[in-house]
């Protein structure tokens, strides 16, 4: 019965729910449906005059209940699926199994595999139609997202011939919240979850969660943290979960959970958690065919062992694979999966951070189940403004590797500071590993063409609250999209998703989409020149990570502190990673490893993460390494003062409501920046002894200043 309400429950669509008042308050996303203008809004009307859906299933009801709201907004009309066909000018939407109208046609392209559409404009028996028909029924929904997309932002639908898939199988939001709804690293309010009204009550933002989520193909999220609470394993929490499954179902998304490694321990009552003791093993193959009793789609396991003090195999003198095996072995009877995180560093305090990943994982290629993925955070340290690839990418030709984004923005400012990070991301994908010679790319190793992978897989760490606007600044949803976007298609451009997003988001308008988006790509670049210019990383205050703290040198162990990512003294700055250092250059493939080792060939946006230089370095354009430093840091300050002027000069375009709390939060990011240039400079110029460069202010506080400001109850400090 809870089942049949829910799917009813699927019809009624954000725009529908809010009230005119609210409409311009951010919960529409980017799926505002906005009613196109005059001359659109005549040519879609001509080429939708009927739309049909046939067949019964509750996917099949999202898909009808979508292009009820999402033609109403667009065509400026009440609009009715027919689930019988005929007529001209008529959109039909389904599967060649659903509807004997798309099986006639005998379309190509429908055998790409699962999730995969096509929208093709046609003629059938001399009358017009647009077809939009998926390989299965969830392919059917993402077809129907795209179509209604387009038109969202305006584009030409008169003559098309689509044809999709996804590049990449499992494409997840990974959830940091915990069970009492603190979200870790989150800035958008409380999780989305509410864990004590489940399963009795089911919030309306599960369904819009999971239609937001759909539209931009994301097929699976883990609910809980990955600092994980063995308590989400029991019954009492199951239901619960089973209760959100039910919900995302119809939207073809999977439920994923994280498990804490010692559960057997702490809600099993075993004396260990060895992954080689057949007792662990039993009950855990227990809990997951009963977890599978209570979830039949049940995806499997997300889990960080062994990192940061969460428990994990080598507390048993085990390895990662051991214990990814045995998590493993339980849930394939099911067709489970599990990701197992590659975010580890030793007790070892003598060892690179930058190493540890590679070093403890490259020697277990070819040791971990079928059904295993390691999934693999951006770069080497931790979601840091810039760093380079993970050198783990394509050094495990056995080990199907799953690329982790941060979509939350722990180290670029928060929710309040503007950085788009598809450019981030697309930077990261577009990189060439040369593991297997020039055109290893990150996305061929992600999307399992490198080395074939069977299983292949994407992860965001997501942003969302129960902010009003879902991400805490209406410029984040953007990263959500983008994310979506890109776990489909790793090759697309980060401008053109930016661009459509816009366009869906706030106007269609030619000077707005340009003027948006060039402030858009070049968001992220700003907050690196401000925070950590030319490969300088991990500079933030501790703890929370909120503002500058460069200074930070008596934390617990060294790679705690921002000191030792630096190495700034009277000397010089950066940290050397080549031969004569570290040498976490040796892990890179060739060219890389030749490339990286020498300043001279190494990008200036990555020197100081590879090299420790003199602070009379020359750089390209011929200034000192000092002086190049002072000028990023002032120029972020500037990036972010034109954008400020750039949204100002762009409030016809926008809501009134909207275009003042970006405005806000853009004056907010301004105030930050300079805080962030300030307090930096000011630290670099005690440690150096160097003054500033002729034409440039000095900072108006001492550092002593800067040093005294702290922030105890900063967002992601914890409670």
């Amino acid at each position: 019965m809870r089942l049949l309400g829910l799917i009813g429950l699927v019809g009624v669509m954000l725009t529908g729910q809010v009230a005119p008042a609210a409409a311009e308050d951010g919960y529409d996303l980017w799926l505002r449906y906005e009613r196109a203008g005059d001359s659109d809004l005549s040519a879609y009307r001509g080429q939708v005059e009927r739309v049909v859906v046939e067949g019964e299933g509750a996917t099949l009801d999202a898909i009808r209940a979508e292009l009820e709201t999402g033609l109403a907004g667009l065509l400026g009309r009440d609009i009715r699926v027919s689930r019988r066909g005929g007529g001209d000018n008529m959109l039909v939407v389904g599967t060649p199994e659903t509807s004997p109208i798309i099986a006639r046609l005998d379309l190509d392209g429908l055998d790409a595999g699962p999730e995969s559409y096509v929208i093709r404009t046609m003629s059938d028996r001399g009358r017009a139609m647009t077809v939009v028909a998926g390989s299965d029924e969830v392919g059917a929904l993402y077809g129907t997202f795209a179509l209604l997309q387009m038109m969202s932002a305006g584009e030409d639908i008169a003559e098309l011939d689509i044809a999709e898939s996804p590049a990449v199988d499992r494409r997840l939001l990974n959830h940091w919240d915990n069970l009492d709804r603190y979200v870790e690293r989150g800035y958008a309010g409380q999780s989305l979850w509410d864990w004590h009204t489940l399963p009795g009550y089911i919030n309306q933002r599960y369904m819009d969660y999971a239609r937001a989520n759909a539209s931009i193909g994301i097929n699976g999220t883990s609910l809980t943290n990955v600092n994980a609470d063995a308590q989400v394993l029991t019954p009492q929490y199951l239901e619960k979960a089973a209760a959100l499954a039910d919900v995302f179902r119809p939207y073809g998304i999977r439920v994923y959970l994280t498990a804490r490694f010692s559960a057997p321990m702490e809600i099993g009552g075993l004396e260990t958690a060895d992954p080689l003791d057949e007792d662990v093993r039993a009950w855990w193959a227990t809990k997951t065919d009963e977890i599978y009793e209570y979830i039949p789609d049940f995806g499997g396991f997300l889990v960080k062992a062994n990192s940061e003090g969460q428990p994990g195999p080598q507390d048993y003198d085990r390895t990662h694979a051991e214990g990814a095996n045995m998590l493993a072995d339980a849930v394939a009877p099911h067709d489970g999966i599990v990701m197992w995180r590659a975010f580890v560093y030793t007790a070892d305090e003598d060892v690179d951070r930058a190493r540890e990943a590679y070093d403890e994982f490259v020697p277990l290629d070819g040791e971990f189940r079928d059904n295993v993925m390691v999934q693999v955070k951006n770069g080497p340290i931790d979601f840091q403004p810039r760093e380079p690839i993970s050198p783990l990418f394509g050094a495990t030709e056995e080990t199907p590797l799953m690329l982790e984004l941060q979509i939350t923005k722990e180290y670029l400012g928060f929710a309040t500071h503007l950085a788009y990070l598809a450019p981030m991301w697309e930077e990261v994908l577009d990189t060439d590993t040369y593991v297997n010679g020039e055109g290893s790319t990150v996305a061929s190793v992600i999307d399992g063409s490198l080395d074939d992978y069977e299983l292949t897989g994407m992860a965001g760490v997501a942003n969302t609250g129960t902010d009003r606007n879902w991400s805490g600044s209406h410029f984040d949803q953007a990263n959500w999209y983008a994310f979506g976007r890109l776990a489909w298609d790793p090759t697309l451009s980060s401008e053109e998703i930016a661009r459509q997003w816009a366009a869906m988001t706030f106007s269609e308008d030619d000077a707005f989409l340009g003027a948006v988006t060039d402030m858009m790509m070049g968001s992220r670049e700003a907050v690196v020149d401000y925070m950590t210019p030319l490969g300088l990383t991990h500079l933030m205050a501790t703890g929370h990570h909120y503002g500058p703290g460069p200074w930070v040198d008596d934390l617990g162990r060294p790679d705690w502190n921002p000191t030792y990512y630096h190495r700034a003294d009277e000397e010089g700055i950066g940290f050397d990673r080549t031969q004569s250092g570290s040498n976490a250059v040796e892990q890179y493939a060739e060219p890389l490893r030749e490339k990286y080792s020498d300043p001279e060939t190494t990008p200036e946006n990555l020197l100081l993460w590879f090299h420790h230089l003199p602070w009379d370095y020359e750089l390209d354009n011929g200034d000192t390494l000092w002086e190049g430093l002072v000028a990023h840091y002032s120029r972020g300050v500037e990036k972010v003062e034109a954008m400020q002027e750039t949204w100002e000069s762009l409030a016809a375009h926008v809501d009134e409501r909207r275009h003042d709390e970006v405005s806000q939060f853009l004056a907010i990011q301004a105030d930050e920046a300079r805080w962030w240039r300030n307090a930096s400079l000011a630290y670099f110029m005690d440690v150096s002894g160097r003054d500033l460069p002729a034409g440039y202010d000095a900072p108006p506080e001492s550092l002593d200043y800067y040093k005294s400001l702290n922030f105890p109850s900063a967002p992601g400090n914890g409670r």
